[in-house]
């Protein structure tokens, strides 16, 4: 009766602590750096999933662009690690967008994987077809 009392409560921890793994969630808040080098910090995440902050770039689609940190605002789904943010750049005509879901490894490392779409000004209508580029970056979190 022991062996059976103790190999029950032993899968329950198991269970448990497999369980408390499961429900670890992400938070947006904080410094994040993607694989480029570009440096994101998001503010608080407020009760409707709203939040604000600031992306510094490490790389720019225009020469001799002199990069300035930008601001950016986003919204993500409290209940899932879904989220969306978009960046108006301070230094070039153009807007860059991102969608992604933060993942937590087993370790506990939060690691966003995201796709972007970038939009440049176009100079004529015709040059509207090479405006738009396409994306992913993996944000890991910085300490």
């Amino acid at each position: 009766m022991r062996r059976r009392t103790f190999l029950f409560c032993f899968l329950c921890l198991c269970q448990v602590s497999g369980f408390a793994f499961l429900q670890q969630k992400c938070s947006l808040k904080g410094r994040w750096k993607n694989e480029l080098g570009s440096n994101m910090t998001v503010k608080a995440v407020d009760g409707s999933g709203l939040f604000t902050g600031s992306y510094f770039t490490a790389v720019s689609t225009q020469q001799g662009a002199h990069i300035k940190e930008s601001a950016l605002s986003g919204q993500v789904q409290l209940k899932h690690p879904v989220f969306g943010f978009l960046v108006k750049w301070s230094f070039v005509e153009s807007v860059t967008s991102w969608v992604g879901q933060c993942f937590v490894s087993q370790t506990g490392e939060e690691r966003l994987e995201t796709t972007w779409l970038l939009r440049g000004k176009a100079k004529t209508e015709g040059d509207d077809w090479s405006q738009t580029r396409v994306g992913k970056d993996v944000f890991t979190r910085l300490p």
